[in-house]
């Protein structure tokens, strides 16, 4: 229990669902499955193929990682709530739901720029890629693409369980800090601008991928092979980075500063975007377009075709 004395908090965006909630259940539980599938598919494929045990791909595998984890701090709670007739979560879990789904929104960006690093490295100083990317600054990297988010948000959840609050009517589908901020009946100035340091934090995220993306399309025009490499490897990064960029600052953008006037369904749909379209289309984007990824997906479909037409004939 916290100062206030709430322990349960509601949570109002599920008030314009009772007329299709089965639809929804149904959508969100293909989506759940969709996400596991793609993302694990290409975890077991990087794994499996030690020709994919480069820089690129173990990094690839930390972002579809880090998709399963986001994913599962949201949809077992939202398919659960769909079905039920009141939607309700302990303050407790609230923060926990707070600290899993933004320090996986966080964690996107930590791994892109990290991503982003390492195609300015690949292409811009060839020659240098495998000592400056080596196995243990690699893995160091890794460590560091969890270990901040986590960080940051653990000092956010901190600060939101020391408020004192006057409410318990959360405007949302699932648990949000800011949210949790608002229904604070004192002072949350600290909160704000802690809150603001973390977002400008990884808005500097976005400005070295952008600083590495000017040297490499520079660096890139110089060679063919330079341009084959670029459109090959940096363009799934672009739409990926391009994806949830748009998703988290929309999200951050309206539950600082969005018009209670918004209807509520549009309000749902852009809470969600974040949640929902990166851990689907991240693996799918980059599963298409890396040529040993697709190639190595498409001959294990085929073994497994082959082995499922033995055991039938069998």
């Amino acid at each position: 229990m916290n100062m206030s004395g709430v322990v349960l908090f509601t949570l109002s965006g599920y008030s314009v669902t009772v007329n299709y909630r089965i639809l929804l259940f149904s959508f969100s539980l293909l989506c759940y499955c969709l996400i596991l599938v793609v993302n694990v598919s290409l975890i077991l494929t990087i794994i499996l193929d030690h020709n994919l045990h480069e820089p690129m791909y173990v990094f690839l595998c930390n972002l579809c990682f880090n998709g399963l984890y986001g994913a599962a701090g949201f949809y077992p709670k939202f398919v659960f709530d769909l079905l039920s007739d009141v939607q309700v979560i302990s303050y407790t879990a609230c923060l926990l739901q707070v600290f899993v789904i933004y320090s996986y929104a966080t964690g996107d960006f930590s791994i892109l720029a990290l991503m982003a690093y390492d195609r300015y490295v690949a292409i811009c100083r060839p020659l240098e890629y495998h000592s400056v990317m080596s196995v243990r600054r690699t893995a160091a990297l890794i460590a560091f693409t969890w270990v901040v988010p986590l960080m940051c948000q653990c000092m956010v959840v901190t600060l939101t369980s020391t408020l004192k609050l006057c409410g318990s009517r959360i405007d949302k589908l699932y648990c949000e800090n800011w949210s949790i901020v608002k229904l604070a009946c004192g002072s949350t100035r600290t909160n704000s601008i802690v809150g603001l340091i973390v977002i400008a934090f990884y808005c500097a995220h976005v400005l070295l991928i952008v600083c590495s993306y000017v040297q490499l399309v520079q660096s890139s025009l110089k060679s063919k092979e330079g341009r084959r490499k670029f459109t090959q490897t940096c363009v799934p990064h672009l739409l990926c980075l391009f994806n949830v960029t748009a998703a988290l600052l929309f999200d951050t953008m309206y539950s600082r500063y969005g018009s209670a006037a918004i209807p509520q369904n549009l309000r749902n749909f852009m809470a969600l975007h974040f949640l929902v379209m990166p851990p689907i289309l991240n693996p799918i984007i980059y599963g298409l377009i890396l040529t040993k990824i697709r190639n190595r997906m498409a001959t294990l479909c085929m073994m497994a075709g082959q082995r499922l037409r033995l055991r039938l004939k069998a």
